[in-house]
Parts: structure tokens; sequence; C-alpha cells
């Protein structure tokens, strides 16, 4: 039987080349995203390894906890507790280590950087080991400052020039007086790092006195468990918390590779869905060549070869093919990793330098994936065949599936989809995240029952097609004829293109409609201008709301100011505005009351309303960061949303009770409206700060939704890979027919069917199996668009189902050009067959 199913694969070579190339694809992905993610992960780990080559024990503050009307936050770590750490017998030095956001611009004006590793430190001295200087000297002073030596090589700063910088608002421009390197992560992958001397970095920072850590290094021969005991017997425990750099290193080690396991399995969902598309290729060829080799396969059973080792014969089939499929996929796996590796550099996304990671889990994950995913797809057919009585078989009975199988399989897809209808409508009327899960099973269950529907289906929406087929004549009523002809074997075909459409379908009507929505949210909610912020989302400077106050064209103006306070025994965040300006920038739905806010009057959204079982007029009392108290009084409740909510009063009232007043955005409003000439006027007055954004309302809702159109765009990727699979698995369903039509198709050419009608046939019945498996990924996507919208609708007030009917339209286009593509080779074949030699094979 060995012998046997060796050398059946060797005489089908040709036939099996298809589902190869679908195995082959899916294990590419798999390994290459192994590959890509293991490689980057090595060597941002290993460079972050080498930032605590200098670190044996971390001091750091710990968080004090709220108690009482007593606002939590972390303690001070000063210079007395950089003295008591170098001081204790196992340290050979101590650092205080200051940090924070740095913007800094190149000589374009653009931010270097992606605004999130963009950051500023201190620099200790000569004796600061963690970052050598390669040219100039250490700063001194306010106007001075060192930069990481990528970043000079990048911008084509030096020693000498001046640059244009920005920490929380105001612009800054000191001049470099040296360069050093490091092996910061952040720098590696595009980000900059300034250095300050330590005063000047304290200052910029607002941690005047104080630092954020403390590093401690061993002398030699004192271990980093003995330093930490030390460290913990000098210093007040209540205070500070130490960490020893291995435990850095390892926490660092596994942020990274939490980090990247978002990128991993967002690309692995690829590779997963073309391997499951994969297997109704490989099952269709297998079903296919099983069919042709059934007289074969009784003569062997009636030799005495059990149905066990029948099925056998075609699973060692599937398994040397899979062992071919994962080899090659495995390789060309290594090529996609090193090109994604590149692909990042070319998109100034750098990592790390390393080398590249083949893993021995990545060969056995690529080995194991083609070989299963092969042999399970493999194993029905195989077992079909076996069960096959050997006086059927080569009588030819076997063609036809029984009544009772179909009933059979048209029971169970109908029980499949109706409980997955079911549980998606169940998984609607929940809320928020309680829902995700039931909609997934829902999901699952709908598209396998209609999977098992597909041969049921196919014979109403193919016969719909009927009218237009017979423009074409004889050419288009064979071709629908043969399309219905085995409803198995074009719904096995139809399904690989079904999936993808259904996944790209359902994610572009979500995007639309959710991108709909926030625009509404947006236009509603906010009437200033624009909104500026910094680049990273930490906080702004007092300084910059005055700025913008003095620009051209400001009618109206608000920052919005957070802080911490108590009340009730639990913390609660206010937001200072500006009270005579906050309702000509903002358009709130108000519930209850008035939205007016001024002196103890204060305005609350409606969900922290509900939990303090507040109503217009209660009144409250809040316990400032300060530890002074206020009672309040509610002055109005209006509906809160993702941009705007919480408990609002005025800045007048708020900033007397702040140590370090500091603002999330400011709201402006503009004469002349949102236009280019008054954005301009804002971003002078801010003297073209490379820190800071000025938006409009198209802006933000650009940046709200920008997470939701890469998860689009990643999508689209997918539905690229499964379009390919989808392609091959067409031009295989084809390619056998033709090839079991042959007698068929030399009857027809005898009998006056031309070259050109025989090619028209094979294109037709290949553009409405495709057009078939169209329909339903479409009708598909749009029905679990609609259903997830409607659970997301449950937390957005301002949730609109949008229809994108020109991007439908395109994605039914597309099957058709798959369907075109994929009877290509097919067709010719088709054509060139010899009408004599046709009609005497068997």
């Amino acid at each position: 039987m060995l012998r046997t199913a060796l050398r059946n694969v060797l005489a089908h070579k040709a036939r099996l080349l298809m589902t190869v190339l679908a195995v082959m694809l899916g294990v590419a992905f798999v390994s290459g995203t192994l590959v890509f993610t293991n490689s980057i992960s090595d060597a941002l780990q290993n460079s972050s390894a080498k930032g605590f080559d200098h670190v044996d024990v971390a001091v750091t503050a710990r968080y004090q906890d709220a108690e009482g009307d007593k606002v939590g936050e972390p303690a001070e770590l000063t210079e007395a507790h950089v003295d008591d750490s170098a001081g204790v017998p196992g340290a050979a030095s101590a650092i205080g280590v200051v940090s924070g956001f740095t913007a800094v611009a190149d000589k374009d004006g653009g931010l270097i950087g992606d605004g999130w590793s963009t950051r500023g430190g201190n620099y200790w001295g000569a004796k600061d080991a963690r970052y050598p200087l390669t040219a100039g000297r250490a700063p001194r002073g306010e106007g001075e400052i060192l930069i990481d030596s990528r970043t000079a090589e990048r911008t084509g700063y030096g020693v000498g020039d001046t640059v244009r910088m920005s920490v929380d608002g105001p612009v800054l421009t000191p001049e470099v007086v040296g360069v050093f390197t490091t092996d910061d992560g952040g720098v590696a992958a595009g980000g900059s790092l300034t250095l300050f001397d330590t005063a000047t970095a304290q200052k910029v920072f607002g941690k005047a006195g104080t630092y954020d850590e403390i590093d401690v290094e061993a002398k030699d021969g004192v271990t980093q468990a003995a330093l930490k005991r030390q460290l913990d017997e000098a210093l007040p425990k209540d205070l500070v918390e130490t960490t020893t750099g291995e435990k850095l290193a390892d926490d660092q080690a596994e942020m990274i590779a939490s980090s990247m396991s978002g990128m991993k399995q967002g690309l692995l969902v690829f590779a997963g869905i073309a391997l499951f598309v994969g297997t109704f290729i490989i099952a269709n060829t297998f079903t296919m060549l099983v069919a042709q080799r059934t007289k074969e396969l009784a003569l062997m059973r009636a030799v005495g070869a059990s149905r066990r080792q029948v099925t056998r014969s075609v699973l060692i089939e599937a398994f040397v093919v899979g062992v071919v499929a994962a080899v090659a996929g495995l390789v060309a796996g290594i090529g996609i990793g090193a090109g994604l590796r590149a692909l990042m550099g070319s998109f100034e996304a750098t990592v790390p330098d390393g080398p590249l990671v083949v893993s021995a889990g990545t060969i056995v994950a690529a080995l194991a994936v083609g070989v299963l995913v092969t042999m399970v797809a493999a194993w029905l057919p195989g077992r079909r065949a076996a069960k096959i009585p050997p006086v059927a078989a080569m009588s030819s009975v076997h063609a036809r599936a029984t009544a009772k199988s179909l009933v059979l399989r048209n029971t169970l897809g109908a029980l499949f989809s109706a409980a997955g209808v079911a549980v998606v409508l169940a998984a609607t009327t929940m809320e928020g995240s309680d829902g995700q899960a039931p909609m997934g099973m829902g999901a699952v269950l709908l598209i396998i029952g209609v999977f098992i529907l597909t041969p049921l289906l196919s014979r109403p929406l193919i016969a719909a097609a009927a009218p237009v087929l017979r423009v074409f004549g004889v050419a288009g009523k064979l071709a629908r004829q043969n399309s219905v002809r085995n409803p198995r074997r074009t719904a096995a075909t139809a399904s690989a293109l079904m999936i993808g459409l259904t996944l790209i379908t359902g994610m572009t009507v979500m995007a639309g409609s959710l991108q709909k929505s926030i625009d509404k949210m947006a236009a509603e909610a906010i009437e200033a201008d624009y909104v500026v912020s910094m680049a990273n989302g930490s906080m702004l400077s007092p300084d910059v709301a005055g700025k913008l106050a003095d620009a051209d064209g400001v009618t109206a103006i608000s920052p919005l100011r957070n802080a911490p306070s108590r009340i009730g025994g639990r913390t609660e965040y206010l937001t200072g505005v500006s009270g005579s300006a906050i309702g000509e920038l903002t358009d709130l739905k108000v519930e209850q009351g008035a939205f007016e806010v001024g002196g103890t009057k204060v305005v609350v959204d409606a969900g922290t309303a509900e939990d303090h079982g507040w109503r217009a007029g209660s009144a409250f009392t809040a316990a400032y960061e300060d530890g002074e108290k206020q009672k309040l009084t509610v002055a109005g409740v209006y509906e809160g949303n993702d941009m705007l909510r919480g408990i609002m009063l005025d800045n007048a009232t708020l900033t007397p009770h702040l140590s370090d007043p500091v603002d999330m955005q400011v709201m402006v409003k503009m004469s002349d409206g949102a236009s280019s000439a008054s954005k301009d006027s804002l971003v002078q007055a801010l003297d073209t700060n490379p820190a800071i954004k000025v938006q409009d309302k198209q802006d933000i809702s650009n940046e709200i939704a920008k997470m939701f159109t890469l998860m689009l765009n990643m999508l689209y990727g997918l539905l690229a890979m499964a379009v390919i699979v989808a392609v091959l698995g067409v031009v295989n369903t084809l390619a056998m027919s033709v090839f079991e039509r042959s007698q068929e198709i030399g009857m027809l050419r005898a009998i006056g069917l031309d070259r050109k009608g025989v090619k028209r046939m094979v294109r037709l019945e290949s553009l409405v199996i495709s057009l078939f498996g169209g329909v339903l990924g479409i009708g598909l996507g749009v029905f679990f668009g609609w259903a997830a919208g409607r659970l997301m609708g449950s937390t957005m007030a301002t949730y609109e189902l949008v229809l994108p009917w020109a991007r439908m339209g395109v994605f039914l286009l597309l099957a058709a050009v798959v369907g075109v593509l994929a009877a290509l080779w097919p067709a010719r074949r088709a054509g060139r067959l010899n009408t004599l030699q046709a009609i005497k094979a068997e």
C-alpha cells in the first residue's frame, strides 16, 4: 500500500501542484510570522537587557494609597535618598534618574520619532556609564543638551547646532554640546533621546529636587540580591521599593513579548484563514483524485485490501504532499520574515540589529501545520473511498451521493445555521463586552451551517443567473448545468472565496459605520473649531492656553485641566474648564438642570451622576489635591460620550488647589471657523511647535478611527491572501473537472461546438461559481456587520449603520475577476483537447 500511495503521488504531480501551493502559502505565512516576530522580539530583548548593564538595583517611589479625604500620590525620591543609596557597603555608585517626554524637531520642523518614543533625561556627568560620549562634552545649564548618535545621524545635527524642541508646550532652542551612544530600544526603533544636566532636567520635567528612579551599581563581588537587602535596610520601606536589574530585564522582556504577541496574533490570523480556506482545496483535490481512482481502489479491495488500508493509502499520499508543501513553505517563510524586517526599515520603523531567528519551535510548527492540515483535509475523502463496496465501484454506482446523505447534510446545516443566527441575535441584545463571546460563537456556527448548506443553496442561486447565461447560447447553458452537476464540489470551491469576503465585508460595514458614528459624535459634542494637545497625549503647560488666547481670530478658549479628588471615600477626577466659554465650545445634551459652570456650580455626566445618586440641585463635598475641602452643587446633568464626560467645574475654582497645574488639551473657537488660515494662526502662535497637535473635528475623528482603519487595511491584506488561495481552488477544480469531462468535451466538439465555445463554457462556469461564493460572502458579511454594530451601539449612542454599496460592488466585481483569471488555464486546456482522443478517453 505504501508503494501504491507513493506511485499515485508521482503519477499525479501536476494535479497535486495546486494543493501543494495552497498548503505552502499558509505555512509560509505561519513560519514567516514566527521568524519575523521572534527576530524582532529577540533583538529588542537583547537591546533592553544591555540597557540594564549598569543597573544592579533600581530604587523607585512607592505609591501612597488614597485614604479618607487624602488623594493618593507617589512619594518623592530626593538627593538624600541618592546619598543613602550610594552609602550602603555594597554600592559602587548611585545615579538619580529623571525622564519625560521631549519632542525634538528635525531641520524641516517635523517631529523626530513617533511622539511616544521621543524622550528626554538627565546626564549624571563624567561617571555616567549609561551614555558614553562620542563627541563634545557634558551639558551645563538650560541652554545645552546632548543628543543620541542615531538622531544625529538621521537629522544631520552635530555639536554646535541649535535645535527646536519642547517638553510640555513652550518651544526651547538649546545648543547641542555633545553626542552619545545608547542601547535604548526606543531610539533603535526610530525615537530620540535628549539629555540635560540634572538640575535642568528636574526643572523642565517639573520635578525640582526629585528623581523618578535611583539606579545603583554593585561593587565587584556583591550580588544583586545582597545589594537589594542592604538598600532595603537603609531606605524607608514605606516610601520606596527596590528591584534587581535581573528582575527589571525579565519584566522588560516579558513586556516586549506581550507587545509583540498582538502583532504575532494578527499576522497568524492571516495565515490561519489561508490554511482554513486551503483545506477546502485539499479536500476537493483528494475527493476528485479518489473519484477518478474508484475502480482502482475497488479492485484493491477485491484482491484483499481492507478499508483501513485504503484510507491509509490516501492519508500516506496526503502526508507526502503535506511534507513537501511544509518544507517549501518553511523556506519561503524564512524569506518572508527577512522581507518583513527589511520592509520595516523602509518605513523608517527600524529595530535593533540582530540575527534572523529560526527557532526549533518555528520549524516544528511549520511542519506540523502543513502535514496536519493536509492529512485532516484528506481524511474524509479517504474514508469515503474505503466505504465504497468493490462491486458497486466497478459498476460506477458510486457516482452520486445518496438521498439519505443529502437529507442528513441539509438537516445538519439548517440546525447549525439556525443556532448561529439565534446566538448572534441574542448577542445583539447584550451590552458591550458581554456580547462579544456569544457573537463570535454564533458567527462560527452560522458560517459552518452555511458551508454545510452551500450545495443546497447553489442550485437556486446559480439558477438565478440562467437569464444572463442564455445570452451566451449553448456555452452559457452548459456552464450553468456543469456548475450544479456536482453541488458539493461547487460548494467547496465557492466557500474558499465566501469566507474571505464574509470577513472583509463585515469589517468594512463596521468600519464605515464607526467612522460615521465618530464623525457624528465629534460634530454633536464639540462646537470648538480646534482642539490643541501634545503629540504623545501627555500634559500641556498652562502657558499654551495663554499663547493661544492671544492669537488672531480666537473668540473663545478653554483649557481642560484634569485633577484627582476624593468624593464619598473614593477617587474621582475633576475636569477644570473655563466656565464662561465651555458652553460655547461644546454642545452636550442636558438631561437635567442647566449647563452652568462657575463658582461652586458644576455639571456632571449621567453615568457619574447615577453612580453617586446625584440629580440637578444635589450637593457634595470634594477634597482637593492639597487637602482642602469644598461643597459643590450639581447645576446640570449632561449626556457624556467617549470624548467628553466627568465632573466639570470652573478652573478659577480648581486651579488654586493644584500644586502643578497642567492641561490635557485646549479647545479653541475661531471667528472664521476652521480653515487653513485659522490653523496657521494657531500654529504660529505656538512658535510652530513640533510637540503640539492642532486638530479640527475631522482630524480628531480620523485619529480615533485610525485603529479601525488599520484593522481594515490588515483585513484587505487578508482578502488578498484569500483571493490567491481561492484562485488556486477554482483553477484546481476546473482543471480536474476538465480532465473528468474529457470524453464529454470531445463529444461536444464532435457535434459542432468550436474551441471558442468550449473555452467560453469553462470561463462562464468559473465565473458563476466565483460569483456564487461572492454573493454568499457579501450577504453573510452584511449580516455580521449589522449584528456587531447593534452590539457596539449599546455603548455608543451615535452609532449608525452604513452600508458601503460602492465597496460591496467592488468586492462582487473582485469575485468576478477571480473567476475570469482562474479559468484562463483550464479553459485553454479544454480548448486544446484533441477531439478523437477525448472521445476515446475513459
